[in-house]
């Protein structure tokens, strides 16, 4: 067995980004163990999808179509990709931590005499696979016992563990191979349902280059629009903690922590936020942390790049005045 191996998700006709995440770490993966990374999608009709992952440096691009994998089920995806696994002998198979790898990558592991290494932040020399215990307070290290040899270890990555815009390039367009699949409708047990559908949402957290966050020391919902406005002057998109999204002064699809978003943009703001180890689950990858605290001994000036131990109500509007000016636009006084 040799070769990683990365399972790729799609939706509405689009590879999801979010899946790009998987594939740079099985080419982080691949290097380490200096052997090959191939990528896979399943559904129907996936060939300019394919097509699409073929511009990344992978050795080949797999396309598994089926008619019974137009709409995903977990019975149809297990029972195919166990026959992949099984022809395509990988040593690793990796995927990203989903709700929809959630439902069938345990089963599909099972199905090898494993089990899965599910949301994995980093892969260390080894490979040592580390995973978050107790939200995030202690980081367990997983290694396989030997190096596979009958079996394929399987590993789903943590949203925002590794950065889609790592991925490498192809000098030249990767292969693409058809597999064929054999499923019958009598090995799907369920009948798929709608695609969910949230309620209409303002913003995708996860691919903001720049976040402007706030916690509790905004200290009432009146007091909001002050940090609003600084996003505003930013351009950037407003996220909130826990208790801020909890007491519904900030909506919950702009959570970041570890029950929300894990996000990883140019730029991180976080003002009034004390940096309990849930909210920096969910904000650890960021690229530039700068924080805004009158608690000087405040755990978020651990991870932050630049901080400010000052009080929010006189830098924040001093902050959001000066960009406005920096960019030429009137100043309220």
């Amino acid at each position: 067995m040799s070769g990683v191996l990365v399972v790729v998700e799609h939706r509405s006709g689009a590879l999801a980004r979010t899946s790009l995440e998987s594939l740079a770490a099985g080419q982080s993966l691949a290097k380490q163990l200096s052997t090959d990374c191939s990528a896979v999608i399943l559904g129907e009709g996936v060939a300019p999808l394919a097509s699409d992952l073929s511009g990344k440096q992978l050795a080949k691009v797999y396309a598994a179509e089926h008619p019974l994998l137009q709409q995903y089920t977990a019975d149809g995806y297990t029972t195919s990709l166990q026959q992949l696994v099984a022809k395509l002998a990988p040593a690793y198979v990796l995927f990203l931590h989903t709700y929809q790898v959630r439902d069938f990558a345990p089963a599909l592991a099972t199905r090898f005499g494993q089990v899965l290494i599910s949301d994995v932040t980093a892969i260390q020399e080894g490979p040592t696979f580390v995973r978050q215990l107790f939200q995030g307070k202690l980081n367990a290290d997983y290694r396989p016992a030997a190096q596979p040899t009958q079996a394929p270890c399987f590993v789903s990555i943590q949203a925002g563990a590794f950065r889609a815009d790592s991925l490498e390039p192809a000098a030249t367009p990767a292969p693409i191979e058809a597999i064929t699949i054999d499923l019958a409708p009598n090995q799907i047990r369920t009948t798929p349902s709608p695609l969910f559908r949230e309620s209409a949402r303002t913003v995708d957290l996860t691919i903001a280059p720049v976040i402007v966050s706030v916690g509790r020391g905004i200290r009432e919902q009146d007091n909001i629009p002050l940090v609003q406005a600084l996003a505003d002057a930013f351009g950037a998109e407003l996220a909130a903690s826990q208790p801020i999204c909890d007491a519904g002064w900030v909506p919950m699809e702009r959570l970041v922590g570890s029950s929300g978003h894990t996000v990883s943009p140019k730029l991180y703001l976080a003002v009034g936020i004390s940096g309990a180890i849930q909210h920096l689950v969910g904000m650890k990858d960021s690229k530039t942390v700068i924080a805004i605290n009158k608690d000087e001994n405040a755990p978020i000036f651990e991870v932050a790049d630049y901080g400010v131990a000052a009080d929010l109500f006189e830098i924040v509007p001093a902050l959001t005045n000066a960009i406005l000016e920096a960019k030429g636009n009137t100043v309220e006084s």
